[in-house]
């Protein structure tokens, strides 16, 4: 098998920059408004430092995980995004199988390019629906029951999309679900002759899930959904139910009384509200508010093993993984992606091992280096 380039998150999206055409690029790194959020987001990353411990005799280390009474084998999976397809065509199908590989979970959304239930058939119960509500909300609970009957044990949904953040690196693109490129965009195509000739062999991909027939609008709405729907959700949703997006602490309790099984304190990657609380600031005082046995999922700018370790230590049960996995994929398809999920999981050894932690479930806050 051909050795991957791909050593850390710049070299995945560098090479995507050179291998995607630019407008592609720019809706997998594109954000709301100035990049605010990320810029934030990635500081205080980056001022969280871990405490080390040595000679602690650590030789063998497990990064196994528990949730939702299932095992995984490494503490992070694939976090839902919107036409993976675009940046490779054969995105959706390489998500799947990295489940199987590592005995992870991953997410597939609402407008995912392969419909649920071609999805779930790949994955079994390693895959995990992503639901979005628009302005029906029957439609939502019959989206979410199409895919209980698919056979999906979990459920996401997401809440911090109630309008389509505005993004301008999409906008002078004039971005699309459904988009017919300009010339401009045709002669750029031609530069990235991979891209085009993986399309033009499989076909532009589109949002799988809604029919043929029915004209799909990203920029629709998405915020009639409340507290009263996620009632009627928790009603209908016989298995684990997961509500994303959640950064304040009075919200993430109102949704655990509902009946969530877990909060997924998430700032979407920072691609909805530029001027958001910082999630990895927020983490730990949602965790503080909640049940001990209620899971708590984080996603928005990790970029390293030993950021995982920082979002365990401060309250996250879990962590999911959004853009490193699109860059990687754009780069050197199912290779890149497994290259990343290796180098995050050795990322993770290496961290545990200079803080003398055997297993990845001790990690806590009490490592948290405060100078």
């Amino acid at each position: 098998m051909k050795k991957s380039s791909i050593h850390c998150l710049d070299d995945a999206r560098n090479l995507a920059k050179k291998k995607l055409p630019e407008m592609i690029f720019d809706y997998v790194d594109g954000t709301a408004l100035e990049g605010d959020g990320e810029k934030s987001n990635y500081n205080s990353f980056q001022k969280i430092k871990l405490l080390q411990n040595v000679l602690s005799g650590i030789s063998k280390k497990s990064i196994k995980t528990k949730i939702f009474n299932h095992e995984f084998d490494i503490p992070f999976g694939i976090a839902p995004m919107g036409m993976c397809n675009l940046v490779n065509s054969k995105a959706d199908i390489s998500i799947a199988k990295l489940a199987r590989k590592f005995n992870s979970p991953v997410s597939f959304s609402t407008m995912a390019s392969t419909s649920l239930e071609k999805t779930f058939n790949m994955t079994g119960e390693l895959g995990w629906f992503q639901l979005y509500v628009y302005d029906d909300l029957k439609s939502g609970l019959d989206l979410a029951l199409r895919a209980q009957n698919a056979g999906y044990k979990t459920l996401i949904l997401t809440v911090d999309v109630p309008d389509l953040g505005r993004r301008p690196r999409e906008l002078k693109h004039n971005f699309k679900a459904q988009f017919k490129p300009t010339f401009k965009q045709i002669v750029d195509c031609s530069f990235h002759p991979i891209w085009s000739l993986d399309m033009l062999a499989n076909g532009i991909p589109s949002p799988a899930n809604f029919g043929k027939k029915l004209k799909i609008d990203r920029n629709k709405a998405r915020g009639s959904a409340d507290w009263k729907f996620l009632k009627s959700l928790r009603k209908l949703w016989k298995g684990n139910l997961i509500i994303k997006g959640i950064l304040n602490p009075k919200d993430a309790k109102k949704a655990e009384k509902l009946g969530a099984d877990a909060i997924y304190v998430s700032g979407h990657g920072s691609r909805q509200f530029d001027s958001s609380p910082i999630p990895i600031e927020q983490l730990p005082k949602v965790r503080a508010i909640l049940q001990k046995n209620t899971v708590v999922i984080f996603d928005t700018g990790i970029r390293n093993g030993e950021d995982i370790i920082k979002a365990k230590c401060l309250g996250a049960d879990f962590v999911m993984i959004g853009k490193p996995a699109l860059f990687s994929l754009g780069a050197e398809g199912m290779l890149g992606l497994i290259q990343m999920v290796n180098n995050l999981a050795k990322e993770i050894e290496i961290g545990m091992s200079q803080m003398g932690v055997s297993d990845f479930n001790l990690l806590n806050k009490e490592l948290i280096y405060n100078q």
